[in-house]
Formats: structure tokens, C-alpha cells, sequence
């Protein structure tokens, strides 16, 4: 069995990485080669902590196990990232665990690889302003992400502190981009693209303030009851997602689809348009939505990658077990 520490985690993984994984775990899913187990979340009653499992199994990549990890909302105060995982990887013709994988840079790489290829297959191709919502510790994996999918010329955001954009002003300046502090009006108004990456439970974003043509990732911590985005907007755009079934219990589509503004059938798989099975942005004007909920499948493809790579690089600990 081998195990990768956090520590060493970067070394072994790129972003050009990371979306090639979570690409194909995508591609693999519409196909109905992987398919993801339920998810579980919980409070656990101390610590004010969420903690759960997402696992699944990739048929063609040979892929199997689970990250299992959470919230704690006070790690901060002790030095830690407040989010914390932890991906196993198990052997699919023995069951034996083959790998333990620290799980916390490789969840920001992941969820940032997934708005990226959603920008990158839905987007415009002329898209060059750049809007975030949000400013906590997945933004800048999000900015330099997304950023690579299009020619963009501005970066403009807005958070509920927006002291707390410093962060991604300094992210912007070393991509060489104009940065701006926006409302969300302002942020409406100029975006091409829209990255949504907040924990909140009340929408932000009023459907009649999005553009015609303009593409939202709505990246947010997916629970129930989250909403990042007027339920309207749901109704009146083309929703994609990774996984139908979490999208409409977890996802941002949760609250669109119980007030019958968007039925579960017309939710497109992102899978299907990278399989070609789907067309996906139809036109200029067309306003399309990627409601990204963090599935299993990508963690186990970018552990996976970085146990290979580690392996090959002499870095990753060989343990009998």
C-alpha cells in the first residue's frame, strides 16, 4: 500500500492534470462507465463539523474507493484548512487498499478543474470578463483555473467582505490581468463568464441581471439547502451538471426543480457534451449553467494520477498492510 502525504501532493499533479482527470471521469459518467455511490454528510455533533464520504467506481480507468472528510469551521484558529479529506484507493480485482492519498490540495484542484471544463465546453469562445463571486480559499484555484479556458482581458469580483479580495486582486496581478471590486450588478453586467464559490443558502445572483450569452459555474459548497443563484434563473437557462441526482438533492438545482421552474429532465450531463452526444451552447445569446456538486469519481482520477506519478518519482511511502 502506498501513501502520498499532503506535503508532497503538488509535486506529482498540474492543472493541465486535473482537468484531463476530471474531463474523463465527466466523458466516463455519461457513458455509463463510472458511476458514483450515494453521498454521505453529516453533522457529527461536535465541532460544528460536517463530515461524510463520496466514493464510486470507474470501470475503465479501474478506479475504486472514497474520500472521506468534511468542514471544521475553527481550523483556522488552529493552523488548518478548515476543509480536511482524505482519498483511499482500493484494489478493483482484490478489494485490497492500495493507496492513501492526502485529499485537501487535490479537492481545490478538482473542483477548480471542474469549472474549468465546464468554461472550457460551454463558454463563449470570445469570452474575456471574467466574474468570481466569492473570496474564500477555493477562489484562487478557481481564477487560475477558469482563466486558462479563454482569452480573458478582466478579471472583476465581489465578496460579502470585500476586504477579503486582496487575495484574488494578488492572483489577477500575477496573471497579468486588471482586476476590479464589483457589486454584483456591476459584476452581472460586465461578465462573460460567472464563478460562483460561496456557502451560502440564499440566492445571489437575480436571474434578470444575467446576460444573454453569459456562462455561470456555480461552484458552491453543495448541501442541502444551498442556493447561490435565483431559482428563476434555473428555469430560463440550459442547466449541465456532473451528476444529475446530486444536483437536484445537493446541487443548485435543488430548489429550481421543488418549485417546478426547471424540470430534473431537462438537466444536461457535462459528460454528454464532452462525448459529443450533446451539442451544448447552441448559440451567442444562450445563457448556460454548469451546477458543479463534487462527485467521487474525481477524486479517485486525480488520486489515482498523483499515486502514479509518486510512484514513479520514488516520493510515495511503500507500507506493508
Amino acid at each position: 500500500m502506498y501513501v502520498i502525504p499532503e506535503a508532497i501532493i503538488g509535486d506529482h499533479i498540474s492543472r493541465d492534470d486535473c482537468f484531463e482527470a476530471v474531463e474523463q471521469v465527466f466523458a466516463s459518467m455519461a457513458a455509463k462507465t463510472a458511476y458514483n455511490f450515494p453521498v454521505i454528510r453529516e453533522a457529527i455533533g461536535h465541532a460544528d463539523a460536517l463530515y461524510g464520504f463520496k466514493s464510486g467506481f470507474d470501470r475503465n480507468a479501474l478506479n475504486l474507493g472514497l474520500k472521506s472528510g468534511g468542514y471544521w469551521p475553527d481550523n483556522a484558529e488552529k493552523g488548518l484548512t478548515n476543509h480536511q479529506s482524505t482519498v483511499f484507493l482500493f484494489d478493483a480485482d482484490t478489494g485490497k487498499c492500495s493507496a492513501i492519498v492526502g485529499g485537501n490540495l487535490l479537492t481545490a484542484l478538482r473542483t477548480a478543474a471542474a469549472s474549468a471544463v465546464s468554461v472550457g465546453h460551454l463558454a463563449r469562445p470570445d469570452a474575456r470578463v471574467l466574474g468570481i463571486l466569492g473570496a474564500g480559499h477555493q477562489a484562487a484555484f478557481q481564477l487560475r483555473a477558469v482563466a486558462e479556458q479563454r482569452k480573458f482581458e478582466k478579471i472583476v469580483a465581489w465578496n460579502r467582505s470585500p476586504e477579503k479580495l486582496v487575495s484574488l486582486e494578488a492572483v489577477s496581478n500575477e496573471l497579468g490581468l486588471p482586476f476590479e471590486c464589483v457589486s454584483v450588478e456591476g459584476l452581472c453586467e460586465q461578465s462573460d463568464v460567472i464563478v460562483t464559490i460561496t456557502s451560502s443558502h440564499d440566492p445571489i445572483v437575480p436571474s434578470h441581471l444575467v446576460r444573454p450569452g453569459t456562462h455561470v459555474a456555480c461552484m458552491g459548497t453543495d448541501t442541502k439547502g444551498k442556493q447561490e443563484v435565483d431559482a428563476a434563473l434555473m428555469g430560463r437557462v440550459s442547466v449541465f451538471t456532473d451528476q444529475i441526482a446530486q444536483s437536484i438533492t445537493i446541487g443548485e438545482a435543488q430548489h429550481a426543480v421543488a418549485d417546478g421552474s426547471l424540470r430534473e429532465i431537462d438537466i444536461i450531463e457535462l459528460g454528454a457534451v464532452i462525448n459529443g452526444a450533446h451539442p451544448g451552447r447552441v448559440s451567442r445569446e444562450e445563457i448556460t449553467l454548469f451546477d458543479g456538486t463534487g462527485v467521487g469519481l474525481q477524486d479517485l482520477a486525480v488520486a489515482a494520477t498523483v499515486v502514479e506519478r509518486a510512484c514513479a518519482a520514488g516520493t510515495a511511502m511503500d507500507i506493508k498492510f
